[in-house]
């Protein structure tokens, strides 16, 4: 029997099957068959499916016809067996394997909402908070935003701040984004640079004019060091919001830090440093540390 409003699926009552059955799901006493796109079957007990899926749950509501004595119900469907060897354990209290890639999350994600079934929903919201998968932030973000998982969505999106989310590679992933998340990680970046520049055009930062005199001789001076570092901070900000860079090594190490801290009064008489290092240093690092972290 074909049932409409179960689409792409065929139901049919079957005595000879074509295909082999995984090993896991071939037990005799159980009284579904499910058929994978790629031939491979799964035996299943009805109650399984009608306990932990709401999709199931309503198939087999539907008037039967004809039923075959002594042989299961078989279900064609449009999931390859490796997505259906991951999805049935984790409804059958079958050891689980765990999910190495987000192309295997994805198709399981799009399985589990398909056929209603919230436990391997919510299995899967566990496994991407682990290894390999916790260390791929957009991805994990793509599908915790995709989800509604917020306490996810925000560990991603701090995670995504060691990332140039504006790179080629990135691209394919954002765009699978729906607007709001895109918004809401392009702000998130976007925030952290304009903030550090913000925060060192105040004070205690110099600021004001191209010229300026020395605190100690009142002679003139300019800060361009401080104004070539400045821009340096908030370039490496917008390719790596983060900011860890700057504090842990390009304050110490750029060519352009390395000129700010060499700064001198011009006056001969005086040659005062110009800029305190280490209080400049500080102070960098609590504005990085105050700026957003999270969607």
């Amino acid at each position: 029997m074909e049932t409409e409003s179960i689409p792409h699926t065929a139901l049919a009552k079957a005595v000879n099957y074509e295909g082999t059955f995984h090993r896991s799901f071939s037990s005799l006493d159980a009284d579904v068959v499910l058929g994978a796109k790629d031939y491979t079957l799964f035996r299943i007990h009805s109650w399984t499916l009608k306990t932990t899926s709401g999709w199931f749950r309503s198939l087999f509501s539907m008037p039967q016809q004809n039923p075959l004595p002594n042989h299961p119900e078989f279900i064609n469907l449009d999931e390859d067996s490796h997505t259906l060897e991951s999805l049935l354990p984790m409804i059958s209290g079958l050891p689980i394997n765990p999910l190495t890639s987000y192309d295997e999350v994805d198709a399981l994600l799009f399985a589990a909402e398909k056929y209603d079934m919230p436990g391997p929903i919510s299995l899967i919201r566990v496994f991407i908070m682990t290894p390999p998968l916790l260390d791929q932030p957009l991805r994990l973000y793509a599908a915790a935003t995709r989800c509604g998982w917020e306490e996810e969505a925000r560990h991603a999106s701090a995670q995504s701040l060691a990332l140039n989310i504006y790179a080629e590679e990135y691209q394919p992933i954002l765009r699978k984004l729906h607007t709001g998340a895109v918004l809401d990680l392009m702000n998130l970046h976007r925030n952290r640079r304009e903030g550090i520049r913000q925060r060192l055009n105040e004070q205690p930062f110099v600021t004001g004019s191209t010229t300026a005199s020395c605190p100690r001789c009142r002679w003139k001076v300019d800060h361009r060091t401080w104004r070539e570092l400045k821009y340096r901070i908030v370039t490496e900000m917008d390719v790596r919001p983060l900011g860890d860079t700057v504090v842990d090594v390009g304050l110490t190490d750029w060519p352009e830090a390395i000129a700010c801290w060499d700064a001198r009064c011009p006056n001969t008489e005086c040659t005062s440093m110009l800029y305190d290092k280490v209080e400049t240093l500080r102070l960098i690092r609590d504005c990085i540390d105050g700026l957003p972290k999270t969607t």
